[in-house]
């Protein structure tokens, strides 16, 4: 009787034993299958820069690279690092660990990329004229209606979209900043440098081209923002090394010194500015990430 009884509870204690080292094994072994590193299928902050859609990259062959710690565009692409930021239509203060972002297969096939015509029949007869496609978050400027330069730019998110239609630049302010916004950490007012008024809206608030944060996708209260990372070190003392400075760019090709007088640094009424045509919509921001090209 005793015998049998052992016996029993041998076996009760082989099974238990066996079941644990099976499930351990299970729950711990390295799975043969699992899902590529991706944002939050949620992304309410919008950190899966793959979902937003352009047209322009239709023909273009890409993948999407979800950033990992220690990773940065330089490290990924080195000198190339600039060509994947204008791509994403991103600075380098917002690529962090556990975004996504757009690389193309080939990065010969976005050299010269640029969404935007190369040749604009309607600003022909213009001596300058700025495009800013909405769709395409991206600005053009253009003289006689040849394409001189393109940038990326951060419109109006939705609820504050970027007014539509044809604008020309009345204003220049070399040290603009915002009246009704500040940084991040609430310490001061936020910096638009290389401000360019192209509208003032029935409600007296005005519009302008400026330099500021360029996150991938629309995200101003209705300003167009460009690349400056002189601004973002001053600011946010990062990057350590600025390159990107179309905001510049485009404040000295619009309202330089060549072609108006000495630049006081403070707010100045323009005469005869460029003329600005914003069109489009907003891009569509996809529910899940696009299949793989």
């Amino acid at each position: 009787m005793r015998y049998s009884r052992m016996r029993f509870s041998h076996k009760i204690f082989l099974i238990t034993l066996f079941t644990i080292v099976l499930v351990g094994f299970t729950v711990l072994r390295t799975p043969s299958v699992t899902d590529s590193p991706a944002a939050s299928p949620e992304d309410k902050a919008k950190e899966d820069l793959s979902r937003v859609e352009y047209p322009s990259l239709k023909n273009i062959k890409w993948h999407a690279h979800f950033i990992e710690p220690q990773q940065s565009l330089e490290s990924l692409f080195g000198a190339d690092w600039v060509l994947v930021a204008r791509f994403n239509r991103v600075d380098r203060r917002h690529i962090y660990p556990g975004m996504t972002i757009k690389v193309p297969d080939n990065m010969a096939d976005i050299r010269t990329y640029t969404p935007l015509p190369h040749f604009y029949q309607p600003a022909a007869r213009h001596e300058k004229y700025i495009l800013v496609d909405v769709t395409e978050q991206w600005l053009g400027a253009y003289e006689h209606g040849k394409l001189i330069f393109s940038t990326p730019a951060a419109t109006g998110k939705e609820t504050t979209e970027t007014p539509i239609g044809m604008f020309s630049i009345s204003a220049r302010d070399l040290h603009h900043t915002s009246s009704l916004y500040k940084t991040a950490n609430d310490e001061e007012q936020y910096p638009m440098d290389n401000a360019l008024r192209f509208h003032i809206g029935t409600d007296n608030v005005s519009y302008w081209l400026h330099a500021r944060d360029l996150p991938g996708h629309p995200a101003s209260h209705g300003c167009i923002g460009l690349f400056d990372e002189e601004m973002q070190k001053r600011v946010f003392d990062t990057p350590q090394q600025p390159v990107l400075k179309d905001s510049q760019k485009l404040y000295n090709w619009a309202a330089g010194e060549e072609e108006y007088e000495d630049d006081s640094g403070e707010a100045e009424e323009l005469e005869d500015g460029p003329i600005v045509e914003v069109r489009g919509g907003l891009p569509r921001y996809l529910d899940r990430p696009p299949l793989q090209k």
